[in-house]
């Protein structure tokens, strides 16, 4: 249960900072392209709700059934590249070794 308190933050204990960010207008794929070649990895919602996300082993992943207003699952896109004339994004995925190539 939610309940008013306060945060217990304490900057001696950070590990990291954020210097910078970039944001890309939705849907601007050029734009995810030169933010991830000039800035960095960049972190991007995706609809996971499809079996075949879940069971996904290698290759270019391709769900036909994948919806822009189901997001549901935060991952990195850290590249990008084109294979037999398909464009495809370079996904890190934080479900551990066993999805995925």
């Amino acid at each position: 249960t939610a309940q008013d308190n306060t945060c217990k933050y304490d900057a001696s204990q950070s590990v990291t900072s954020i210097s910078s960010y970039v944001q890309t207008p939705s849907g601007d794929e050029i734009a995810l392209q030169e933010a991830v070649q000039n800035v960095g990895p960049v972190s991007v919602c995706i609809d996971a709700g499809q079996g075949s996300f879940g069971s996904y082993g290698g290759g270019v992943y391709d769900e036909p059934r994948c919806d822009t207003w189901m997001a549901n699952h935060a991952v990195t896109i850290v590249g990008f590249g084109s294979e037999s004339g398909k464009d495809y994004w370079l996904v890190r995925n934080s479900w551990g070794t066993w999805w995925g190539e």
